[in-house]
């Protein structure tokens, strides 16, 4: 077989995330789906690798997706999870994260304060966070 099949532990879940991460930050959905994903299909796991089963024959990786400073800063790194079934020829594709801010995007429209979307549950911490990242940054 040539080659690695993607395929995902929960589709609907996945699918939502992506769409939000496409409505957010494009540059980090458009390197997933033109760079990261062809290359994961040809055997090239990008990432850092994060727990081996020797057992079940898988490796489970974690890749940072490029995004803009600031939101890494308020609400942390955009990581893709997958795990690598090297028998079969899988890459499972887990989840995104940080998967609370994506879904509450996905369901709602999130707003934005000083460039950065914020939460509608942590809206006060998120501007006390941004506030005070701008702050030290002056």
């Amino acid at each position: 077989m040539k080659g690695y099949i993607l395929d995902y532990v929960n589709e609907n879940e996945y699918r939502k995330l992506e769409r939000a991460l496409k409505k957010y930050n494009m540059l980090a959905f458009k390197k997933l789906n033109f760079d990261y994903y062809p290359k994961l299909r040809s055997g090239i796991f990008l990432g850092e690798k994060v727990e081996t089963n020797k057992q079940e024959k898988t490796v489970r990786y974690e890749l940072k997706l490029p995004s803009d400073h600031m939101f890494s800063q308020v609400h942390g790194d955009i990581k893709l999870h997958y795990i690598v079934y090297l028998e079969q020829n899988i890459v499972m594709l887990d989840t995104l994260t940080p998967s609370d801010i994506l879904l509450e995007g996905h369901m709602a429209e999130l707003t934005t304060y000083k460039g950065v979307m914020i939460s509608k549950q942590n809206e006060a911490k998120d501007m006390f966070k941004i506030d005070l990242l701008n702050m030290l940054n002056k």
